[in-house]
């Protein structure tokens, strides 16, 4: 949970965010009192555990007490309860630990290069919100930047991730018009339905074949040349990560015509590009394996064999 203790703490987060070294043993033993010192040291950890400092110091697990108190030789951890008595002790120390340990605040640098950072894995892995949230609190985390309030870091994160989504639509869209600027349209056009069809022409593209028989490798041989035909193959999408063309052709090949339709641009060029280049790859998987399964010692049989098969 954001900026707060859940729960108990596994053995290994003990270990690694509450462990005191040397150097945190001679900071914390110029203090006077085993309730101060133990307060010092339940705030180091609790920094270096969750990012931030709590208004209340003492709100944490009291396994987490226990752990510091047996690395200070303390053999009564409830004099931590004397600790915020004078409420000028635990924020000194917060200063005092800030200092010490280099933590700072998230403005200037911080939130520039946090928001490149968001924007990378965006662009790279197309992950969500959440999940690029919690690697936002763990980058912050790691680099002793203090969390700045949920909202604001919501926005930042939500900000880089909208830039790299908006980039990658544009960069999709703008190389399908530079390697025809009629293929968005003929792209568009997938979405129509035909008089008498039953779906869209898009539909019809994605309907791939359900077992390796002649007539429906047929069909399918057929429609990889429709999706050739269409120029997908002189796109260069070589800047864009693989992961992303298959995350947006992902949304492409489920969704309906009449989703599509609404997608407003360059998304819906972006998609509908990323759809069609997907099933480009998949047509030509599915012609290998035609190719694979026919006879193999003999060229007339062979021949034969693909002429029986695909008309």
């Amino acid at each position: 949970m954001f900026g707060r203790f859940v729960g108990e703490l596994s053995r290994a987060e003990l270990e690694q965010f509450f462990y005191l070294d040397e150097a945190d043993l001679e900071r914390i033993a110029e203090h006077r009192g085993d309730h101060n010192r133990l307060g010092f040291a339940l705030q180091v950890g609790t920094v270096r555990f969750l990012g931030a400092f709590l208004s209340d110091s003492l709100d944490v697990p009291w396994s987490v007490v226990d752990y510091l108190a047996a690395q200070l030789g303390i053999a009564d951890p409830s004099v931590i309860k004397r600790y915020p008595e004078r409420v000028a002790t635990p924020n000194a120390h917060a200063r005092e630990i800030r200092r010490l340990y280099a933590y700072g605040d998230f403005t200037g640098a911080a939130v520039e290069d946090l928001s490149g950072f968001v924007y990378s894995r965006a662009w790279t892995h197309g992950e969500g919100p959440t999940v690029l949230f919690t690697h936002a609190v763990a980058w912050l985390r790691r680099r002793r930047v203090l969390l700045p309030g949920v909202t604001r870091l919501s926005k930042t994160v939500r900000a880089a991730r909208e830039s790299a989504v908006s980039e990658l639509y544009e960069l999709l869209a703008e190389a399908a018009k530079a390697a025809d600027p009629q293929l968005p349209g003929r792209l568009r056009g997938l979405l129509a339905v035909d008089e008498g069809a039953r779906g869209s022409r898009l539909e019809v593209l994605r309907a791939g074949p359900v077992r390796l028989s002649g007539p429906a490798m047929n069909q399918a041989l057929g429609r990889v040349e429709q999706i050739r035909a269409l120029g997908i193959g002189m796109v260069d999408t070589s800047q864009v990560p693989v992961s992303r063309l298959r995350a947006l052709a992902r949304y492409g090949l489920e969704a309906k015509a009449q989703l599509l339709r609404r997608l407003a641009e360059p998304r819906r060029t972006a998609t509908l590009l990323a759809t069609l280049d997907t099933l480009s790859a998949a047509g030509s998987e599915w012609q290998g394996n035609l190719m694979r399964s026919a006879p193999k010692d003999d060229a007339y049989q062979q021949c034969c064999w693909w002429e029986d098969h695909t008309s």
